[in-house]
């Protein structure tokens, strides 16, 4: 299989980030500007059921399962932006679990992504006041789509998933006010070693980014009136 590219002028190669105590942040080209990661304005979504989650499960144990999950998030990620680069070496030094997690979506990657216009790039908006990197953008039958890829222990749910969605619909808007291309499609494919008790297979998850923008100024409205109450301590 090989992948079609066809790059998009953003204005500037990528934006330099640094993280602290309060998340990640992004400046802008120019070094005039700042903005919080997408990431971390839409975890005060789920602070509550991660805190509640810890406590269940205990600190050390939470921290564990937190970094594994992370790694192995990674290295999919890593595999897939390799194989729509058309590298013939993708999984050259990966573990046996993380190519399996791979060619669990490897068919939906092959018989469902077109033209690819950009991999890992960041993205801003002036208009939302966030930053971010964006796994991909790419036609997913068809239209041309914001792509993000998930692993997964078990199936998930779409309402316990809305975060995703958001996160997505804000690299809609970053890459139309960078690009001035509009997309509506976002698409989640998620790598999952268990769907409903039947083993290791994949999710795909399709929604239109005008029903998660809500959510996603809900987030924002949250972060900034608490950083706002922060600076006056």
């Amino acid at each position: 299989m090989t992948f079609t590219h066809t790059a998009i002028d953003l204005g500037y190669t990528d934006l330099q980030a640094h993280t602290d105590e309060n998340g990640r942040k992004y400046l802008s080209p120019l070094g005039d500007r700042e903005y919080p990661s997408i990431t971390t304005v839409l975890s005060v979504l789920s602070e509550d059921s991660i805190r509640k989650w810890k406590e269940r499960v205990g600190e050390e144990e939470a921290n564990k399962i937190s970094y594994r999950a992370s790694r192995r998030g990674t290295e999919v990620h890593e595999i897939i932006e390799k194989y729509l680069d058309n590298d013939p070496d993708y999984v050259s030094g990966y573990f046996p679990n993380i190519i399996a997690n791979f060619r669990s979506v490897k068919g939906v990657l092959d018989a469902r992504i077109g033209k690819i216009y950009a991999q890992e790039v960041a993205l801003y908006s002036d208009h939302l006041r966030l930053a971010g990197r964006v796994d991909c953008v790419a036609e997913f039958d068809g239209k041309i789509s914001i792509i993000d890829f998930k692993t997964s222990l078990r199936a998930k749910k779409r309402n316990y998933i809305k975060n995703y969605f958001a996160q997505e619909a804000g690299y809609a808007i970053m890459w139309e006010e960078r690009t001035g291309m509009p997309i509506t499609q976002l698409v989640t494919i998620v790598a999952v070693d268990d769907v409903y008790g039947g083993g290791p297979g994949n999710q795909v998850f399709i929604e239109q980014r005008d029903d998660h923008v809500d959510t996603l100024k809900s987030a924002i409205a949250i972060y900034e009136e608490r950083n706002k109450n922060n600076s006056q301590l």
